[in-house]
């Protein structure tokens, strides 16, 4: 359960109507949730809306951002299915219809919790939502330090924390890859240090408020410009690639229209899982090609806005490269889940289509190692 710590929850719920169960949900629900040495207190809020019910679920003491998730409503038991996040709840309402008991569970990990129906005088404050950056605001750090990277440290990380945005393990085609939306092989030129030698970088920014992901690989982009003297020029070439395109079927992605500004949720909770919320799919191509896949990956599926899903597979030798980390071998295990492509079609309604299609390419004139502070 510490993964539930990192997420800021405010779960957008859609009901059908029609149901006893589910008119009986209106309200504004609330519990603590013990999660190891941590107390959470959960609220979530239920009203009617479009001919159903629509909600928010909060972490009262971790702040909001919106995740929607699927509920179904049976007889008494309730279920709650917030798969951007890795959550779900199931609990049952009581006979007086003012507690529901069940269990929050995320990444497989279940906690007791139980939601009793809040009064006008009971309820907890929401809190407000954390300020996004203003749409002019600098996109410059403040200050930035730079550091080798401790070789022990596993994995890779680009992150932000309150008014810290942080980069651990990342290597400067990393930077440039995250900084304009690139796989590694549209990196021609630049020295051999600029694959292997890994950094951390701590920056604050100019301006107060919470990036926006274009804002984050803008600042990123300043800080190889300022730091490591980058210069390049492009080039249009022509490249294996994967395209993301809409299976035959339709699509099975949530939408989120909670928090268009915010930052996409695309963090990985295995090799082979990861949950996404408040992304658009180019976020999802762009986690893809940096970290999974051996060739840039395009999005050509003609979907807007920001979405919320979670994919399992079964990674093969192939992939991960990009996090440096060697995918164990496969086991026997039936229950395994499925290859990539298969995870596409089955879980998400997409495939995953290997093509040749023509890309920028980012040749590097110059480049220095930056000094570190």
């Amino acid at each position: 359960m510490k993964t539930l710590l990192r997420w800021v929850v405010a779960v957008v719920v859609l009901l059908s109507a029609g149901t006893a169960s589910a008119q009986n949900l209106a309200g504004s629900w609330q519990g603590t949730l013990q999660a190891g040495q941590r107390s959470l207190r959960i609220v979530f809020v239920v009203t009617a809306a479009d001919g159903g019910l629509r909600g928010v679920m909060y972490s009262i003491d971790q702040g909001g951002q919106g995740v929607p998730a699927t509920v179904t409503a049976q007889g008494n038991t309730v279920r709650i299915n917030a798969a951007g996040a890795n959550i779900t709840f199931e609990g049952s309402l009581s006979p007086d219809g003012n507690s529901i008991g069940g269990n929050f569970t995320q990444g497989g990990n279940a906690l007791p919790i139980t939601l009793q129906r809040a009064t006008k005088d009971t309820a907890w404050a929401i809190p407000e939502p954390p300020r996004p950056m203003a749409a002019d605001a600098p996109l410059a750090f403040e200050v930035a330090t730079i550091k080798l990277s401790n070789p022990d440290t596993p994995g890779r990380l680009f992150t932000v924390r309150g008014r810290q945005v942080l980069t651990i393990n990342t290597t400067l085609n990393n930077l440039i890859t995250f900084a304009y939306d690139l796989h590694e092989k549209q990196i021609a030129g630049g020295p051999d240090w600029a694959a292997s030698q890994k950094y951390d970088v701590t920056g604050q920014p100019e301006a107060p408020g919470v990036p926006s992901i274009t804002q984050l690989r803008g600042m990123i982009r300043q800080l190889l410009t300022d730091r490591f003297k980058l210069t390049f020029h492009r080039e249009p070439r022509e490249m294996p690639v994967y395209a993301i395109v809409v299976g035959p079927n339709g699509h099975k992605l949530n939408r989120n229209d909670t928090n268009p500004n915010g930052l996409p949720g695309l963090i990985f909770r295995g090799l082979g899982v990861l949950p996404v919320s408040n992304a658009t799919i180019g976020d999802f191509a762009g986690v893809l090609q940096s970290a999974v896949l051996d060739r840039p990956v395009v999005d050509k599926t003609g979907l807007t806005g920001r979405w919320d899903f979670q994919i399992r597979w079964t990674p093969d030798e192939s992939q991960f490269g990009g996090l440096g980390v060697r995918v164990p071998p496969p086991t026997d295990d039936p229950n395994a889940p499925p290859g990539i492509f298969t995870a596409f079609t089955d879980q998400l309604g997409l495939k995953l289509d290997p093509t040749r299609a023509p890309v920028d390419v980012i040749v590097v004139d110059k480049v220095e190692k930056p000094s570190e502070n």
